[in-house]
C-alpha cells in the first residue's frame, strides 16, 4: 500500500499546471486565468468537502447522510435549471423529480441490494452518490443540450409539419430519441474501453488502497452498470415526460 502524500509531495503536482499554461500561451488560448481559478476553486471545494466528510464519518448518523445527499441533489438540480430558465414550470418539476428519484433509487438499490449494506452508511452513500448523481446530471445536461439544439436547427421544418396537421408529439419524439441516444453514448463508450484503454477511477482507488485487483474489478463493473442505468433513466424520464409540456391543447409549440 503506498504511503500517504505529505504536503510537500502534494504541492509538487501543481507544477503540472505550468505545462497547461505553457501550452495555452503557445497556442494563444486566452484561458490561463480560467485554469488558475478552476484549480484554486477545485482545491478549496475539495478541502471543504474533505473536512465535512471527516466530521460525518467520525459521527455517523442517518440525518447527516440524508442532509449531504439532499445538498448533492439540490445542487445538481440547480445546475440543470440554471441553464434552462426558459422552460415551463412543469418541465422544470419533471427535471427535479427525474434527477432526485432516479438518482436516489439507483443509489439505494446499489447499496442495499447489491452491496447488502445500510443505506445510511456515510462511507458508502456519500461517495457513491457523487458518482451516481453526478453522472445523471451529466447525462441530463447533454440530453437537454442536444434536444434544444436539434429543436432550434429544425424549428422551421417542425412548424411546417405542425401547420400541415402533424401532431407535435410525432414531430418532437424523434428529437427526444436522438437526444437520449447522444446522452447515453459516452457512458457506453466508456464501458467498452474499460480494462483495455484505461483502468477506471474506482478500481484504481481501491488498488491504491491495497485491495486485490479482482475485488476492485467486481466493484468497478457493478458501479459502471449502475451509472449507465441512472444516466439512461434520468435522461429518459426528463425528456420523454418533459417534451410533452412543450405544446398546448391547440397543438401550438410553447417554446
Amino acid at each position: 500500500m503506498p504511503e500517504l502524500l505529505d504536503v510537500y509531495q502534494f504541492t509538487l503536482v501543481y507544477v503540472l499546471l505550468i505545462v497547461i499554461l505553457a501550452v495555452m500561451k503557445k497556442c494563444k488560448i486566452n484561458q490561463s486565468k480560467l485554469v488558475i481559478v478552476a484549480s484554486l476553486r477545485m482545491t478549496f471545494q475539495l478541502a471543504l468537502a474533505g473536512a465535512i466528510l471527516t466530521f460525518i464519518f467520525e459521527r455517523p448518523h442517518p440525518l447527516f447522510t440524508l442532509a449531504y445527499l439532499a445538498v448533492i441533489t439540490g445542487f445538481s438540480i440547480h445546475m440543470i435549471l440554471s441553464k434552462h430558465k426558459e422552460l415551463n414550470k412543469t418541465f422544470k418539476m419533471i427535471i427535479c423529480v427525474s434527477l432526485s428519484v432516479t438518482g436516489l433509487a439507483i443509489l439505494a438499490f446499489y447499496i442495499v441490494v447489491v452491496l447488502g449494506d445500510n443505506f445510511f452508511n456515510p462511507q458508502l452513500a456519500i461517495p457513491l452518490s457523487g458518482m451516481i448523481v453526478g453522472n445523471a446530471v451529466s447525462g441530463v445536461a447533454l440530453g437537454m443540450k442536444t434536444f434544444k439544439e436539434s429543436l432550434s436547427a429544425k424549428r422551421h421544418q417542425i412548424d411546417t409539419l405542425i401547420n400541415m396537421g402533424v401532431t407535435p408529439q410525432k414531430t418532437l419524439l424523434p428529437l427526444v430519441n436522438q437526444a437520449i441516444e447522444t446522452a447515453t453514448l459516452p457512458t457506453i463508450i466508456t464501458m467498452t474501453s474499460m480494462g483495455i484503454i484505461k483502468l477506471p477511477g474506482m478500481m484504481t482507488g481501491q488498488m491504491l488502497a491495497g485491495a486485490m485487483p479482482i475485488t476492485a474489478i467486481l466493484y468497478q463493473i457493478s458501479i459502471i452498470i449502475a451509472i449507465a442505468a441512472v444516466t439512461c433513466l434520468s435522461v429518459f424520464c426528463t425528456l420523454y415526460f418533459g417534451y410533452k409540456t412543450l405544446w398546448n391543447e391547440r397543438n401550438q409549440l410553447l417554446i
